[in-house]
């Protein structure tokens, strides 16, 4: 993803807080007050890290702001408690033969001011995402539509792109080549609808309580900047009868202790995801049964600058990925029921994807340092350096890996620190040996983590690898309609990259939190998204 790395990054900050037996006591003493619910209303109680940004689903780009989209919105279609998708604001998805074209039937539906939510509300929404002037980080997920990149960087006019309102029930979207997985892209809010005639009248209809409208399960009934905001059942939802709490009411607190003292109180419904848990509560809350843990599609990884000696050898870049030893780091260092990562992709559509290479290999990563130095005909390592953003979980995972390749290789490795603009802008600009980084998938399919590499120049590719190979069998892919053969060629083409190695992956995330037990129905989905539509209170 692109902004949604930098929530990432805040978490990561966060987690990395290792709050003291003394600190937790006092947060438990001088914690703020919340209102009991009235004992005939179905209330959640749940605690935001930080005041969202927005709500508007076209800006929305961080955890926080892409939750409560989810409870503000709906969208042609919705990831079900099941995981699977459901159709929502689309009653019917007709797809032509050579799936290129999609005809989205709605359903009889009403905005939270009583409008009727109409196929001309979504064709204005994603053209508003896609023009330059609204800035939408998240336009590039439109990319599949027709001449949608064109108009998103100013080639084509808005009018030219490939989504059209037959009528006021049918939207139909032209795209530019098969794409498998754009019906989930739908599920997505950058694909929610935005009602037109609000948004004409006040460009800032969003950012207040008072001036929101949405189509979703709820609707937003105040917002105290910075200090709380409140939802409540939306009347004028098509599928009310599915909604079952009253009203959620957000705290802001932005304590991890506090948060979880509050929960232990009974002051809050639900502490930690989206957001963290304090690290040293981790052990404890495993122990009581009560930590629940959800790996989510999303990887932690370092960098290689192949460009770069030594690392322009990929023997030797094999050599530190093998070196690593990623069961101790997830143990030890990082505690929070991480994955080892033995491979780029994780899971996706619910499945494990392949390994392919073994954790803590060791005498391999030696055999394999030895042949990709003779082949650059040097006898030693020449210094290394690991360039990271500021921050004590970054910080603490660095000193794991410096001290293991130390060990195995006879690395030295500098560790180097940065604030997040300056480290950014170095590793986009190739400043670096090995940097850290990570990717939270946008949907759930590999091609949103294989795509990353597909050319030296691309935008989040700072490795400057590229692999003429890898590049056909990823288009290959593009263009295959039989989901069999087409995850083979995103096999294959994960097996390129991991024998290349331009990227070390060392961990697949996990969302960890604790709930009351009387509550049920939130559904966390494999991306790590929070949905409040089923939640009930028993």
């Amino acid at each position: 993803m692109k902004l949604r790395s930098k929530s990432v990054l805040n978490v990561l900050v966060a987690a990395g807080v290792i709050a003291s037996s003394a600190g937790y006591a006092a947060a438990n003493e001088a914690k703020p007050k919340t209102a009991s619910p009235a004992a005939t209303e179905k209330v959640l109680r749940f605690n935001l890290d930080s005041e969202p940004p927005t709500v508007d689903p076209g800006l929305a780009e961080d955890e926080l702001s892409l939750m409560l989209t989810r409870a503000l919105y709906d969208g042609l279609v919705r990831l079900g408690p099941d995981g699977k998708l459901q159709p929502s604001m689309a009653h019917k998805i007709d797809v032509s033969d050579d799936l290129k074209t999609y005809t989205f039937h709605l359903r009889d539906a009403k905005w939270s001011n009583g409008d009727p939510v109409t196929a001309h509300d979504f064709e204005y929404a994603w053209k508003r995402v896609l023009d330059p002037k609204t800035a939408s980080n998240y336009a590039y997920q439109l990319y599949p539509i027709k001449n949608a990149e064109k108009a998103n960087i100013g080639e084509e006019k808005l009018d030219a792109v490939g989504v059209k309102a037959v009528d006021a029930k049918t939207l139909r979207v032209e795209l530019e080549k098969p794409t498998p997985y754009f019906v989930q892209l739908t599920a997505f809010p950058t694909f929610y609808p935005v009602n037109k005639k609000v948004d004409a009248a006040n460009a800032k209809w969003a950012y207040e309580a008072s001036t929101h409208v949405g189509n979703g399960p709820y609707k937003l009934a105040s917002w105290e900047h910075k200090e709380q905001m409140t939802l409540v059942k939306n009347a004028s939802y098509w599928d009310q009868a599915a909604v079952k709490l009253d009203k959620i009411d957000f705290s802001m607190i932005e304590d991890e202790v506090t948060e979880l003292a509050m929960f232990d109180t009974g002051e809050l419904d639900w502490a930690g995801a989206p957001g963290p848990l304090p690290l040293d509560a981790l052990p404890g809350l495993k122990a009581k049964g009560i930590l629940h843990t959800k790996p989510i599609a999303a990887v932690y990884w370092y960098k290689f600058n192949t460009e770069q000696a030594p690392f322009s050898n990929a023997k030797i870049r094999k050599a530190f990925a093998y070196a690593l030893n990623r069961q101790a780091i997830v143990d030890t260092v990082t505690r929070g029921n991480q994955v080892p990562a033995t491979a780029v992709v994780p899971v996706t559509n619910g499945e494990r994807q392949s390994s392919y290479f073994k954790d803590n290999d060791r005498e391999t990563a030696k055999k394999l340092l030895a042949e990709g130095m003779k082949e650059l005909g040097i006898s030693k390592l020449p210094p290394i350096s690991l360039l990271m953003n500021r921050s004590e979980a970054h910080r603490n995972i660095a000193l794991e890996i410096q001290k293991q390749w130390k060990e195995t290789l006879g690395a030295e490795v500098k560790l180097v620190e940065e604030e997040w603009k300056v480290f950014l802008e170095d590793m986009y600009n190739g400043n670096y040996q090995i940097g850290r980084m990570g990717w939270f998938a946008d949907y759930a399919d590999p091609s949103n983590f294989l795509q990353l590499f597909y050319e030296k120049k691309g935008g989040n590719n700072n490795t400057n690898w590229e692999n003429k190979t890898y590049q056909s069998l990823l288009d290959q892919a593009a263009q295959q309609a039989d989901p069999v053969k087409r995850k083979q060629l995103l096999a294959e083409a994960e097996a390129i990259l991991m024998e290349e190695m331009p990227v070390i992956p060392l961990y697949y995330y996990a969302n960890n939190w604790v709930q009351d037990e009387k509550l049920k129905g939130i559904v966390i989905d494999e991306l790590g998204y929070i949905d409040f539509k089923w939640a009930t209170k028993e």
